[in-house]
């Protein structure tokens, strides 16, 4: 069995953010990049399913900074070959990234064919979680998006993978293999790998490279400026007993029209 698994890199908001001076990008001088979590999830997934059923996961990624310690950590985990795409310039969207990786995964043939395709179910920089139907769509493969469990009949060629919907509820659907995946949360955390074994890895292990090619996506959205949240105003302690309280919030209220 063949997984494919698409991870992308994004900043890391436990460091402080800063606007570049155009005003429409971050700063990268100082930016650190992360493997995107719901795209680990996918990763553990992969490794899961390739602990139970065999086979081979190869991990793609278009190029980014610090990429290569995300590929050698997915390759000290358990993947068993890394590609990392060149040539998809700047940060674009999610439109044209999955347009090119769709283009680069085609044209490989047998090199990169998948029974399943897996890639996370979102980004932080990517709220709409649009990276698997996008590539299904370009693919031209069925998809299922915001998973949590997967279950692989290989025998049937089909899968069956259990997806979250709001309230609490779930549902289990069945595709044909092959199928592309968006995982919110793979049945077990991403799994840790020491620093010894990312090293041991850059040392006898390789990634592949590969060239995106000139895939034309239309602009639906331009960015026209990126600014830092503003402080409006400050909180109003109400003091007093409670209702002294209650009788100054009733006040404020009507104030403002509220009631």
């Amino acid at each position: 069995m063949n997984i494919l698994v698409i991870v992308r890199q994004v900043p890391d908001v436990v460091e402080e953010l800063e606007v570049a001076a155009d005003g429409k990008s971050l700063d990268s001088e100082f930016l650190r990049m992360i493997i995107s979590e719901s795209d680990d999830h996918a990763l553990e997934e992969a490794l899961l399913l390739k602990e139970r059923h065999g086979g081979k996961v190869t991990v793609l990624a278009p190029d980014a900074p610090d990429i290569d310690d995300a590929l050698y950590s997915a390759l000290a985990k358990g993947a068993d070959r890394v590609v990392k795409v060149e040539g998809i310039e700047g940060r674009r969207s999610t439109r044209h990234v999955a347009a090119q990786l769709a283009q680069v995964i085609a044209s490989q043939g047998d090199s990169l064919a998948a029974d399943l395709v897996l890639t996370g179910v979102q980004a932080i920089e990517d709220l709409d979680g649009l990276m698997a139907p996008l590539l299904a769509h370009h693919l031209n493969l069925p998809h299922l998006a915001i998973v949590t469990k997967v279950t692989v009949d290989e025998a049937a060629r089909k899968v069956s993978a259990l997806r979250e919907f709001a309230g609490g509820v779930r549902g289990e659907f069945e595709l044909p293999l092959p199928a592309v995946l968006g995982i919110q949360a793979a049945e077990k955390p991403p799994r840790y790998v020491p620093v010894a074994k990312v090293r041991a890895a850059m040392k006898s292990q390789r990634i592949d490279t590969l060239a995106a090619g000139g895939v034309s996506e239309p602009l639906l959205m331009e960015i026209l400026a990126l600014k830092k949240p503003e402080a409006a105003g400050h909180a109003e302690m109400l003091a007093g007993s409670p209702e002294e309280a209650a009788s100054r919030l009733v006040g404020i209220l009507s104030e403002r029209g509220v009631i």
